[in-house]
């Protein structure tokens, strides 16, 4: 164990929906207003996407993400991870837009593709505010999230060019392989930053042994590296302890998972921020601030973002 954890807050992304919890961010402000609250529950990053706000759908619309990167800067010196997924279905250009448009200190990068499933979840929820939710769940049964090798080689070139640090999003073990070709080719420097994400259908599922087995694979083949767990559901909080004993860092927060404890919904991602928090305290492990974490992964700091 490190005696320094990061601590990212996943705010909204594009995976739940309106109609799932009353509690989901969805105008830029609503956004802003809870990354600052995750900041001031002890996360030094905030992982950013946008919707539209008038429906709640995802979106990859510039001045919305500029009005929320805008507000959090003015209020608080937190990183800023904006994600270049986007919104299924969305093209590659569509979500390059925020990386190449405000040069942020961390991108998310997405290390290959999968069958990024949401449809199962009309087996639990059968109402919505919003006629998109179900079409947009169950569209999910025949998508391929694609993230070839073209177009990650691209993806490198335009988060160098800005100085944005990649946070690899790996799915599955065969994604490691993938960043580990990507150095080897020159694409990415060493050491890379490894967003472990565990629950997703169509990527690996969340146990123990298969955290374990993604770490020590990593280790082989790459070495030099940080790496962070998210997961998708109520393995949130189990997964991400794990982490921390394995010397790792954690994401939590309402684009992962809903809930704060069984059957109670959290009300925000600073909630679940202050749970994860008090389980590394009781490991020894504080959280790092965020110049601590822009030590820790390598970034450039946020007098050389574009926002």
């Amino acid at each position: 164990m490190k005696d320094k954890a990061v601590v990212t807050a996943a705010i909204t992304g594009s995976i739940h929906t309106p109609g799932m919890t009353p509690h989901l961010p969805i105008t830029p402000k609503e956004i802003a207003d809870e990354a600052v609250r995750a900041h001031e529950a002890g996360a030094a990053v905030a992982h950013i996407h946008v919707r539209n706000p008038e429906t709640g759908q995802p979106i990859s619309d510039v001045e919305l993400f500029r009005q929320v990167v805008t507000n959090v800067k003015a209020r608080c010196d937190m990183i800023l991870c904006l994600t270049s997924g986007g919104g299924l279905g969305m093209t590659a250009e569509q979500r390059l837009i925020p990386i190449s448009t405000f040069k942020p200190e961390l991108g998310s990068f997405n290390a290959g593709s999968v069958n990024f499933a949401l449809f199962h979840a009309l087996d639990r929820y059968k109402e919505f505010k919003f006629d998109w939710e179900a079409k947009y769940l169950a569209f999910t049964e025949d998508f391929i999230f694609p993230n070839t090798f073209k177009t990650m080689k691209e993806f490198a070139r335009i988060f160098a060019e800005n100085g944005t640090k990649p946070e690899f999003e790996v799915y599955d073990a065969g994604m490691i392989n993938n960043v580990a070709f990507l150095i080897s080719r020159g694409y990415v420097k060493t050491p890379v930053y490894l967003q472990f994400v565990m629950g997703v259908l169509g990527g690996i599922t969340p146990s123990p042994k298969n955290l374990l087995y993604l770490v020590e694979y990593a280790r082989e083949l790459i070495k030099d590296f940080e790496f962070s767990v998210c997961v998708a559901g109520r393995d949130q909080f189990n997964m991400c302890t794990q982490a921390l004993l394995l010397g790792g860092n954690v994401r939590v927060g309402l684009e992962d998972n809903l809930y704060v404890e069984k059957g109670v919904m959290a009300k925000s991602s600073a909630e679940q921020v202050a749970k994860i928090i008090r389980i590394a305290r009781e490991l020894g492990i504080e959280p790092a601030t965020p110049n601590e974490a822009r030590q820790i992964l390598g970034l450039k700091g946020l007098d050389k973002v574009n926002y």
